[in-house]
C-alpha cells in the first residue's frame, strides 16, 4: 500500500513576495497610521475584514489573535464562527458586505482580484475608504503569510513537503520571526 505524501498547503512567502509585500507596507506606512487613527473604518469592521482573509489563508497565529480581537471589539462568538466558516453574509451589514466579499476574493486569488471586483469596491465605498479596506487586507495578508511561512518550516519536521519553497529561505525567515511567533505557539495549538 502506497503512503500519501503530506503537503503543507497554505500560502507562504517566497523571497520575492516577501520583499514586494514588505515594500508595499513600508511605502504605505503613513497611510496605515492615518487609517488607524481615522474612524472611517471601525475597529470592529477591520477585525471582520482581517478574520475573513485569515479564514481563507489559514494562519493559526492570526486566527488565535484576531479571534480574541474580534470578540473584544464586540463581535459575537457565533458571528466570529460564521466568518471563519466564510458564512458572513447573514451577519454583515449592507455597508460591510462588499468589503468582506472583496477580502475573501482577494485572498482566494492570492493577491490577483478581478478588476471588476476592485471597481465594485471603489464604486461602493469611494476612493478613500476603498483604499483603507485594501490597506487592511494587505496588512493581514502579510501577517497571514508570515505565520504560515513560520509554520511551513516547522511542518517539515513533521514530514510535510512544502511545494515551491526554499528550505534555506524558510530557515532564515524562521530565525527572524521566532522571537515574535515562538512564544505563542502553545496558545495557537487549538487552531492548528
Amino acid at each position: 500500500m502506497e503512503s500519501k505524501q503530506l503537503v503543507f498547503d497554505r500560502k507562504i512567502f517566497t523571497v520575492g513576495t516577501l520583499f514586494k509585500d514588505l515594500g508595499f507596507l513600508i511605502g504605505h506606512a503613513p497611510k496605515m497610521v492615518r487609517m488607524m487613527r481615522s474612524d472611517a473604518i471601525s475597529h470592529q469592521f477591520m477585525e471582520k475584514i482581517m478574520t475573513v482573509v485569515t479564514a481563507v489563508n489559514g494562519c493559526s497565529f492570526c486566527t488565535w489573535f484576531h479571534a480574541k480581537q474580534a470578540v473584544a471589539s464586540g463581535i459575537s462568538e457565533a458571528e466570529l464562527q460564521n466568518m471563519f466558516n466564510l458564512q458572513f453574509q447573514a451577519d454583515a451589514s449592507e455597508d460591510e458586505l462588499t468589503a468582506l466579499l472583496y477580502a475573501q476574493h482577494y485572498a482566494e486569488t492570492n493577491r490577483h482580484p478581478d478588476p471588476e471586483m476592485t471597481e465594485k469596491l471603489v464604486s461602493d465605498y469611494g476612493e478613500e475608504k476603498a483604499e483603507q479596506v485594501m490597506l487592511v487586507i494587505r496588512m493581514i495578508f502579510f501577517g497571514n503569510l508570515a505565520g504560515n511561512t513560520f509554520d511551513a518550516f516547522l511542518s517539515r519536521f513533521k514530514g510535510y513537503k512544502v511545494p515551491n519553497s526554499s528550505l534555506i529561505f524558510e530557515f532564515f525567515f524562521f530565525i527572524f520571526s521566532a522571537p515574535f511567533l515562538a512564544p505563542v505557539i502553545s496558545k495557537t495549538k487549538a487552531y492548528r
